[in-house]
C-alpha cells in the first residue's frame, strides 16, 4: 500500500524547525559548555570529599560564622534595596513625567557612573569617607562634630557605597514601567475629583509595580553577591557571602566549602525569582507586552 504524501506545509515547518536548531546550536552550546557544566561540576565538589559523598559543608551552612554571614548579606541586602527603592522611585518618576529632552538628561546623569568602573568609585568613596576625608572635614568645619567619626570601613560605609553603585539598576526598570503608563489615566482621574496623592496611589502606583518588581528583585540579587564594594568599605568587619567563598578558596583552600556556599546562594537567587514571578509574571518583569 503505497505510503500517504507528506503535506507540504508540515515539510515546509520541520525545514523551519531544523533551521531554527541550528541557528541556536552555538548558543546553546556556549551555555552547556560556560553555565551548565561549571554549575553541575560545583555541585558535585560541594557534596564529594575525600572519594566519598558528603553534607558536612552544607551541614557548616547553618550554624556558626556561615549562618551569621548569610544573615548579615540578607540584612544589607534588605537595606540597600529599601534605600535605592526610595531615592529612584522619584527619580523615574518625574524622568519620565518632563519633556523628552529633560528625561534623557536626568537618564544620562543616572547612567553616567556605568563610565567609571566599580573599584574607581568604592576608592572614591573611601576618600570621601574616610576621617581625613572631605565630609568629616567639612562636618568639623561646620561645627556639627568636634573630631572624625568612623565613616567608612563599616557597615554604614558599605550601605552608602553600595547605594550608590546600584541606583541605577533601580531607576531604569521604574522609568521603563512607568514610560508605558498613559498619561491621560492621571488626567482622567484628575477630572473625576481625585486629589494628585489619591491619584498616583490608586492609578500611578499600582501600574508601575512591574517595574518596582524589576528593580527590586535586580538589585537585591546583585547585593547578594557583591563583593568589591563590601570588601574594601567594610574593613574585615562586614563579611559577606561572596567574601566567605573567595576566602574559603584563596586561603583556605577549601573548594568543597566554596562549592557549597555558592549552590546555596544560588538557590536562593533561584527563590527570589521564583517569588518575583508569583507576584507579577516574569514576562512583565523584563518588560515584555
Amino acid at each position: 500500500m503505497p505510503a500517504s504524501p507528506i503535506d507540504p506545509s508540515v515539510r515546509h515547518q520541520q525545514r523551519e524547525d531544523r533551521a531554527m536548531l541550528m541557528l541556536l546550536a552555538p548558543a546553546l552550546f556556549v551555555i552547556v559548555v560556560l553555565l551548565v557544566v561549571p554549575l553541575a561540576w560545583l555541585s558535585w565538589q560541594s557534596i564529594w570529599h575525600d572519594g566519598g559523598f558528603t553534607l558536612a559543608n552544607y551541614q557548616r551552612m547553618f550554624t556558626g560564622t556561615y549562618l551569621d554571614t548569610f544573615l548579615l548579606t540578607f540584612k544589607l541586602s534588605f537595606i540597600v534595596t529599601a534605600i535605592t527603592l526610595l531615592l529612584g522611585y522619584p527619580v523615574a518618576y518625574f524622568a519620565a513625567s518632563l519633556p523628552p529632552k529633560l528625561s534623557a538628561l536626568i537618564l544620562g546623569m543616572v547612567i553616567l557612573p556605568f563610565w567609571t568602573s566599580v573599584l574607581v568609585r568604592t576608592y572614591a568613596w573611601l576618600v570621601l569617607l574616610q576621617r581625613t576625608g572631605l565630609v568629616n572635614k567639612a562636618l568639623v568645619a561646620s561645627g556639627l562634630i568636634d573630631h572624625p567619626i568612623q565613616l567608612a570601613y563599616n557597615q554604614f560605609g558599605t550601605i552608602i557605597a553600595m547605594v550608590h553603585i546600584l541606583l541605577p539598576f533601580m531607576v531604569l526598570p521604574l522609568y521603563s514601567a512607568m514610560q508605558k503608563i498613559p498619561s491621560n489615566l492621571s488626567q482622567a482621574g484628575a477630572s473625576l475629583g481625585g486629589s494628585p496623592l489619591h491619584v498616583f496611589w490608586r492609578v500611578f502606583l499600582p501600574l508601575s509595580m512591574s517595574g518596582v518588581v524589576a528593580g527590586v528583585t535586580l538589585v537585591f540579587i546583585l547585593c547578594l553577591g557583591f563583593y568589591i564594594t563590601p570588601e574594601l568599605m567594610g574593613g574585615g568587619k562586614s563579611i559577606m557571602v561572596s567574601m566567605v567563598v573567595s576566602r574559603n578558596v584563596e586561603i583556605y583552600n577549601s573548594w568543597g566549602a566554596a562549592s557549597a556556599v555558592s549552590v546555596v546562594l544560588l538557590i536562593c537567587v533561584f527563590a527570589i525569582f521564583y517569588a518575583a514571578s508569583r507576584v507579577i509574571p516574569l514576562e512583565k518583569t523584563l518588560g515584555a507586552k
